[in-house]
C-alpha cells in the first residue's frame, strides 16, 4: 500500500478563516442581529418572541444569543413545507432537504447569495483538506436532495477541480472508474469506503491503478479507528466535515493539515454546547448537544437548533495552522441514537471504538437491541477478519473475550458477542444502519 500523504497547509478565504478574534466577534454580533431580523418575519418565530417577551432588537452582546428559542427538528415538521421561508418564492434559486426516510422530507431553501456561500465554505474544508485545482474528485455521494451531492460538488466547482459526479452505488463501476480517470480525491460516507476498500482489497485490485491520495467522508458520525482503518487499507489521508441540511448542509465545521478537531465557520454560524436534559450551557471543554444559529443565511433564518449531535468545542486558542475559529470534536453520538441498558447510557460510537481495538475483527458489525426476558440485552454482530476466522472454539472464545473486555471497558456493559465469518453483514451505499432495535417491534 501506498504510504498515507501529508498535504501543505492552505487556505480558501485567508481574511475569513484567519480573523482576529475580537475583529470575528464583533461581526458575529453584527450578523446574529441581521439574523433575528430575517427570523422575525416568520410567524413561528413571532410567536416564540411573543411567549417569551422577547424583542429582537434586545441582542447586545453574543451572550444574548441564549435569550432565543431553540429551533426543533420537530418544528420544520410542523411548519412543512415551506414555513421557515423567509424571502419571496421568487427569490429562491435552489431547493434541498433531507432523504424523507421517516416521513416527509424537511425542505430547505436556498438564494443565489445563500448559494455561493455555501460554495466558499465547502471550499474551505475541502482547500484545508488537501483539494487543488489540477486534481480530479470522484464524488460518490447521492445526487438529489441530500445536500452532500451538490453542496460539495459546488465547493470543488469554486476550487477548479475537476469532477466525476458518479453518484453512489454500483460499487464495480466506481473502482473501474478509479484506475480509468484517476482521481486523486474520493467523497462519500466512511461506511461507502469501507465497501469500496473490501471490494479493491478482495478484488486483488493493484492499488497503483488507482491514484486516489484524500477522501472526505460526511453524512454520518464515524471513530477515529474507523479513520486509520481505511487509511491503513487505502493508503490515502481520510478527513472530516460537518453539517446539516436544516442549517445548510456541509460546509458548517471542517479538518485543517492538522486534524486536530474541525474548525468552526464562526463568520457564518454560532455554535454552543449543552446539557440536553437541562438545556444550559456546558463548562467549556465538556460533551453536550451541539446548537448551531446560521448567522448568514437569507432564504431559511434558524435560531438555535438543536441538532441532537453530541460534541465537544474546543476553545484552547489559535491553531498551528493559523485559522483562528475554534474547533468541534467529531461527533461521539446522538442524543436520539443513545441506547439505555439496564440505566447505562450506551453510543453506537462507544462499541465501535472498542471493536476497532481488536484486530482480529473488520469494521463491519451490526448492534442488535432485545429483550429477551426481563432485562435489555445488546447482541453486537461481527465480522472476523479473514485471517483470524478459525474453526478453533477456543482461539474463537479467546477473541470473543478480547472483544467483550474492549466493550466493557468502554461502555461498562458485558455483551453478547456473535462472531460471523467474512462477508456476511450487510454492505452500506449511503448512511450505515448499525442499530436494530427488536424492543421496539411489534408483532
Amino acid at each position: 500500500m501506498n504510504t498515507v500523504p501529508v498535504i501543505e497547509n492552505r487556505f480558501w478565504q485567508h481574511d475569513a478563516e484567519c480573523m482576529p478574534r475580537p475583529q470575528l466577534e464583533s461581526l458575529q454580533l453584527q450578523r446574529l442581529r441581521e439574523a433575528v431580523a430575517r427570523a422575525s418575519a416568520l410567524p413561528f418565530y413571532q410567536k416564540k418572541f411573543k411567549e417569551s417577551g422577547f424583542s429582537p432588537d434586545s441582542i447586545k452582546t453574543l451572550d444574548d444569543i441564549r435569550r432565543l428559542p431553540f429551533t426543533l427538528k420537530a418544528d420544520f415538521r410542523d411548519n412543512y413545507p415551506l414555513g421557515f421561508v423567509a424571502v419571496p418564492r421568487s427569490e429562491v434559486s435552489r431547493f434541498q432537504g433531507t432523504s424523507g426516510t421517516t416521513g416527509k422530507p424537511t425542505w430547505t431553501a436556498y438564494t443565489r447569495g445563500d448559494v455561493d456561500r455555501w460554495a466558499d465554505l465547502c471550499a474551505r474544508f475541502l482547500v484545508s483538506g488537501g483539494l487543488r485545482p489540477e486534481h480530479t474528485v470522484q464524488i460518490s455521494f447521492g445526487f438529489g436532495l441530500f445536500t452532500g451531492g451538490f453542496g460539495l460538488h459546488n465547493g470543488i466547482q469554486r476550487v477548479g477541480a475537476a469532477i466525476i459526479p458518479i453518484s453512489s452505488g454500483n460499487s464495480a463501476r466506481q473502482i473501474m472508474t478509479m484506475q480509468d480517470l484517476r482521481p486523486e480525491v474520493l467523497i462519500c460516507t466512511p461506511s461507502y469506503a469501507l465497501k469500496l476498500m473490501d471490494d479493491i482489497l478482495s478484488g486483488n485490485i493493484d492499488r497503483a491503478s488507482i491514484a486516489l491520495e484524500h477522501a472526505h467522508f460526511g453524512g454520518e458520525p464515524w471513530t477515529e479507528s474507523m479513520r486509520e482503518r481505511i487509511e491503513s487499507g487505502l493508503g490515502i489521508r481520510c478527513w472530516n466535515n460537518y453539517g446539516m441540511a436544516e442549517c445548510g448542509g456541509p460546509g458548517i465545521a471542517g479538518e485543517c493539515a492538522y486534524r486536530n478537531g474541525m474548525h468552526i465557520q464562526e463568520d457564518h454560524y454560532i455554535f454552543e454546547v449543552i446539557d440536553p436534559d437541562t438545556l444550559e450551557p456546558v463548562k467549556p471543554g465538556e460533551k453536550g448537544e451541539i446548537v448551531v444559529t446560521p448567522l448568514t443565511r437569507e432564504a431559511m433564518p434558524v435560531l438555535r437548533y438543536r441538532t441532537r449531535d453530541i460534541g465537544i468545542v474546543y476553545d484552547d486558542g489559535e491553531c498551528p495552522c493559523g485559522r483562528t475559529t475554534r474547533r468541534m470534536s467529531r461527533i461521539m453520538g446522538r442524543t436520539d441514537d443513545m441506547l439505555i441498558i439496564r440505566g447505562v447510557n450506551v453510543f453506537p460510537s462507544q462499541i465501535e471504538s472498542a471493536l476497532m481495538q481488536c484486530k482480529a475483527v473488520s469494521p463491519h458489525y451490526m448492534i442488535e437491541v432485545s429483550r429477551p426476558k426481563a432485562l435489555d440485552e445488546i447482541t453486537v454482530h461481527i465480522e472476523m477478519e479473514p485471517s483470524f476466522f478459525s474453526d478453533s472454539m477456543r482461539e474463537m472464545q479467546q477473541i470473543r473475550e478480547n472483544i467483550d473486555r474492549a466493550i466493557y471497558g468502554a461502555t461498562g456493559l458485558h455483551m453478547v458477542i456473535n462472531l460471523v465469518s467474512p462477508n456476511t453483514l450487510e454492505r452500506f451505499e449511503g448512511k450505515s444502519k448499525r442499530v436494530k432495535d427488536l424492543r421496539n417491534l411489534k408483532f
